[in-house]
């Protein structure tokens, strides 16, 4: 019998597949990377994981560059996945760094509030103290920061990722789970090239035109310490009032 004490469910195994298809969970100690254009689902799978994990009673950061909280909200409601109660709890806790000022990454509305984003997404503790903390979308705080931009230009890619890196390690070290979410046609590949490196799970989102339609799939690239075996495409959809579908049929 598979040992899973060292595997975090995703839980909501009434409601879709997904738990199942990727083998049972995220296992502790894993960098998580989830790459997908604009509209592949990126937020929805995350917040979907974030929700799955806090039915489970874990505990889940939730930086979001995008919503506000009242927007988290709305979202979540849409999909039917209802947070009210795990942010009541304090088991979510959910950030939105505003990059225009710096927002919660700085404290901050000056000029300075948006550089070294990555030591201040570091230096925020609080976040860092729960079992599973989720960044959508990490390219718009590399996008953002002036050190990691003025290195990647110098073609001195591994430096510029060196410190986030190690300090990621020394998280999962720990038996946390760090999932990033990053669209690579905003950023350079070689900028992501190092966290893709030392990823755990490394999956891709992709939308396929079959037809008239648009058909989205998991690809499943790495996935370090898995439980139960985990198929190489996932068929999935995002439906308002349900949330994700995993589809019968995965896009060939």
């Amino acid at each position: 019998m598979q040992n899973t004490r060292h595997i975090r469910s995703l839980g909501l195994e009434d409601h879709d597949r997904l738990n199942k298809e990727l083998g049972g969970g995220i296992p502790r100690g894993s960098i998580v990377l989830m790459e997908g254009d604009y509209g592949a689902g990126k937020s929805a799978i995350s917040q979907r994981i974030a929700y799955g994990f806090c039915e489970e009673e874990t505990t889940v950061s939730f930086l979001s560059t995008e919503l506000t909280i009242s927007g988290f909200l709305d979202q979540m409601n849409s999909l039917s996945y209802d947070v009210v109660d795990h942010l009541l709890d304090e088991r979510l806790l959910f950030l939105h760094a505003d990059l225009d000022t710096g927002g919660v990454l700085s404290g901050k509305s000056d000029e300075d509030s948006r550089m070294d984003l990555l030591t201040r997404l570091m230096d925020a503790e609080t976040m860092w103290t729960a079992d599973v903390v989720v960044v959508d979308t990490f390219d718009a705080i590399l996008r953002n920061d002036p050190t990691f931009e003025a290195l990647i230009r110098k073609n001195e890619e591994r430096q510029a990722a060196l410190e986030i890196i190690s300090f990621f390690r020394d998280m999962i070290s720990e038996g946390k789970i760090i999932v990033l979410t990053v669209d690579p046609s905003t950023v350079d590949g070689d900028a992501i090239g190092p966290f893709r490196a030392i990823a755990d799970v490394f999956i891709e989102l992709e939308m396929i035109e079959v037809g008239n339609d648009v058909r989205r799939q998991v690809s499943v690239k790495r996935f370090a310490g898995m439980g139960e075996q985990v198929g190489d495409t996932i068929g999935y959809s995002v439906r308002s009032g349900t949330g994700i579908v995993i589809e019968s049929r995965s896009v060939a």
